[in-house]
């Protein structure tokens, strides 16, 4: 039976023994909490069903995020961006306690954070707290009220996957624009390979067996390593590079890399165009040379059909030239 007693002029404690379970103490403003607080305990002890909420009622969301980015975070490939999430999240809903955090709470985030970017930038967020919940619960031993509270908010529709394609002839204008050689050869590389950014700028010689015409990536985003074979133009490319002291391929570094894309696209007078659409315009390609999907996915990485069929945009001549085929 619990136990409430008023402590000083405005506030009650209430408190719960109860046999087999650790003593349940709260204070409340009024007396009527504390009374419908000790209710829900007892009832919940009655039936076997209670944890403690003491960690997940002390525990703010910015505590949780703060100890996330030192135990987990490190374990991680893009830290940069989970950072700026972080960063983010805590400024927005940093101050709730986890048990506090609901799922209209986190509603209200998403359509709110909507408002400011697209859908899958909100889908990131709220991915970034699933995995947070999840190992709050699991690893650190955290009860939260309902679990994971993200299992009961949807996730925002996404649209369609892009379908922007790039020509020959844009690359080339986007490489005069840069005027740089190297940053032409790696565009033209990136278009033959079908390779990710992080996957090109990170390469080294030792990877590459022009012989066999064939790169080994040891570290990939899906942790899967791989062996790309490398067509007759990309071994050309490589061939003709200079060898670099630290024995690096690319001299280039991947927010670089990017930023240097996006100027080049503007003083080319090329929209709507980002460097991942060159893993798009790879892998489209392809496909359009006859490669099944098995062979594309061995190449580029992906790992189930789904997802290759998001960078994949045939184009519709090309697929009337084989019906008569």
């Amino acid at each position: 039976m619990a136990t409430i007693d008023k402590r000083g002029d405005l506030q009650w404690r209430a408190q719960i023994r109860r046999k087999g379970y650790p003593v349940q103490r709260k204070t409340f403003n009024s007396r009527a909490e504390a009374e419908a607080w000790a209710a829900v305990v007892e009832s919940e002890m009655a039936r076997g069903v209670f944890v403690s909420r003491s960690e997940s009622e002390s525990t703010t969301l910015k505590d949780a995020l703060d100890r996330y980015k030192q135990e987990i975070l490190p374990t991680k490939k893009s830290q940069y961006s989970i950072l700026s999430q972080i960063r983010l999240i805590s400024d927005r809903l940093g101050q709730y306690s986890l048990a506090a955090i609901t799922p209209s709470l986190l509603a209200k985030y998403r359509d709110e954070r909507g408002k400011e970017v697209g859908p899958q930038t909100v889908k990131h967020d709220l991915s970034l707290l699933s995995r947070l919940f999840n190992v709050a619960i699991k690893e650190w031993g955290i009860a939260l009220p309902m679990g994971n509270p993200l299992r009961q908010v949807r996730m925002p529709k996404l649209p369609s996957g892009r379908d922007r394609r790039v020509s020959s002839e844009e690359l080339e204008r986007i490489a005069t624009a840069a005027g740089s050689k190297e940053f032409g050869n790696l565009l033209r590389f990136a278009v033959e390979t079908g390779m990710r950014r992080g996957e090109i700028v990170s390469m080294k010689w030792e990877q590459v067996d022009l012989k066999k015409r064939t790169i080994r990536i040891p570290e990939t985003k899906n942790d899967t390593p791989r062996t790309v074979p490398l067509s007759r133009e990309a071994v050309r490319i490589l061939s003709d590079l200079p060898r670099r002291i630290d024995g690096s391929v690319w001299s280039f570094s991947p927010n670089w890399l990017s930023h240097l894309f996006a100027n080049s696209c503007k003083k080319a007078g090329i929209a709507d165009l980002h460097f991942h659409d060159l893993r798009h315009e790879a892998t489209s390609r392809f496909f359009e040379k006859g490669l099944n999907p098995m062979e594309v996915s061995a190449i580029t990485g992906h790992k189930t059909l789904q997802m290759l069929k998001r960078y994949t945009h045939l184009k519709a001549e090309d697929l009337a030239k084989l019906l008569d085929g």
